[in-house]
């Protein structure tokens, strides 16, 4: 917990997504922090915060710049720079961060051994395989006689996953994850698991290394299209809070996924410090099953969540880096009633090889819609405009006394912003909408 009569924090955010940037509109606000920085940014997030050069993949690069800016806190938003340590390279120079050590970080570094892990401490999850031979991956998949789940071991950027129809369709994904090598070493080995069938589900935990606070739940759409078409993106969209988590399934979620998580990792040596992320499939009989951990804050599900909290975000980051949130973690963090949405404006060409470059205008109009933020993910200043800068670019959220209103501000939004080329969906939480009901595919 922070001493109110300690100085004001100065804080560092890495990396410069749309995630990112809801993180630092949050910290910016808080009257505990006297300023904040970001590395490397981008053009929106240079409104909000004071933007350092460098690569958020830079572990020496990052410690030297938090050294010289004389940083406080370090909140560490990709999953790369965990995965590589940062963190450890932090604590060693004496800078407290958010974020959980690179042996913590290896439940979303590694997908073989997320599901051992889960096996081992009794988390809910299908079945599953483990290869590091295509050969015998292919036979497995022929002798199963049906489709399955496919999914690079390593980092992804939330694309190594197929959900093969059929054999030949997963037969297919081995060829290029273990041969071609589509996502370089990440698919050097392969994990085959069962299909599951339901709603996913995102639940956020900010923890300590031993105690946690359970965030709201949220829902993302992580397909390119409409209905959930198109190859996986690093998501197109997200709302809070989902109608299928009840009360009560909240409740079985943070007992029967969150604890065990937390504690199985204190047990193994590798006490858990940040957010910890649980995506989960819940089947219409409330049976749930855990797809993945992550050991960061989603994108787009960080959008809706800072929307829709009500506190102060800094001490909970401040609480979970220095190992002990305190009182904090007698009771999840007030948030409000109105629901939240995001949409993300996605370039031309994504999630393939997106196009950069291209005007954005319109934001000035967008930003006038009630509750609406936008938030920048590919962005960057050219010559003094805006223009397109990654393959998400940018992340429209809005609250509404339901779903309904939040859906029609975020797209009244939306369609004030012109981008040539650009994607989005318009069927973001059309499950839980009764009105604004999608127009048509992409």
């Amino acid at each position: 917990m922070i001493d109110m009569t300690e100085k004001p924090l100065r804080v560092l955010v890495v990396g410069g997504g749309a995630r990112e940037h809801a993180l630092v509109k949050a910290i910016a606000r808080s009257p505990l922090v006297a300023e904040t920085l970001a590395l490397p940014g981008n053009a929106g997030i240079a409104r909000d915060a004071r933007c350092l050069s460098g690569g958020a993949d830079d572990v020496p690069g990052v410690v030297a710049t938090a050294l010289r800016e004389r940083v406080d806190l370090v909140v560490v938003g990709p999953e790369a720079p965990l995965c590589a340590g940062l963190v450890d390279a932090l604590a060693d120079a004496g800078i407290r961060a958010f974020g959980p050590s690179r042996a913590a970080a290896e439940v979303e570094g590694s997908k073989a051994f997320t599901k051992q892990f889960m096996k081992r401490h009794g988390i809910p999850t299908s079945g599953f395989a483990v290869f590091d031979d295509a050969d015998a991956a292919e036979r497995y998949v022929r002798e199963a006689g049906r489709g399955l789940v496919v999914k690079a071991d390593g980092l992804a950027a939330g694309k190594g996953v197929v959900v093969a129809a059929d054999v030949e369709e997963a037969c297919a994904a081995i060829d290029d994850m273990m041969r071609k090598r589509v996502f370089g070493e990440a698919g050097a080995r392969v994990v085959i698991e069962e299909r599951v069938t339901g709603q996913e589900v995102s639940f956020h935990a900010i923890c300590d290394g031993r105690t946690f606070v359970p965030l709201a739940a949220a829902q993302d759409h992580k397909r390119i299209f409409d209905g959930d078409r198109g190859p996986n993106t690093g998501g197109m969209g997200a709302y809070s809070p989902p109608a299928v988590v009840t009360a009560e399934l909240h409740a079985r979620i943070v007992s029967d996924v969150i604890a065990p998580a937390v504690a199985g990792l204190a047990a193994e040596g590798r006490p858990f410090r940040g957010a910890l992320f649980a995506g989960l499939m819940i089947a219409d009989d409330g049976t749930m099953n855990v797809l993945e951990f992550n050991v960061r804050f989603g994108d787009p599900e960080t959008a809706v969540l800072m929307a829709r909290l009500d506190a102060d975000l800094v001490p909970y980051l401040e609480g979970a880096a220095r190992g002990d949130l305190g009182s904090l973690a007698v009771a999840p963090p007030p948030v409000l009633a109105d629901p939240a949405l995001a949409v993300v404006i996605a370039a031309f060409g994504y999630p393939g090889t997106p196009r950069t470059g291209d005007p954005i205008r319109g934001l000035e109009a967008a930003a006038t819609v009630e509750t609406v933020s936008v938030l920048h993910a590919g962005t960057k200043l050219q010559d003094g405009m805006l223009v397109s800068n990654g393959g998400r670019v940018l992340c429209v959220t809005a609250r509404g006394r339901d779903v309904d209103e939040a859906a029609e501000r975020a797209y009244q939004a939306v369609d004030a912003i012109h981008l040539a080329g650009s994607q989005h969906r318009r069927d973001i939480a059309a499950s839980a909408r009764t009105r604004f009901a999608p127009t048509g595919a992409n």
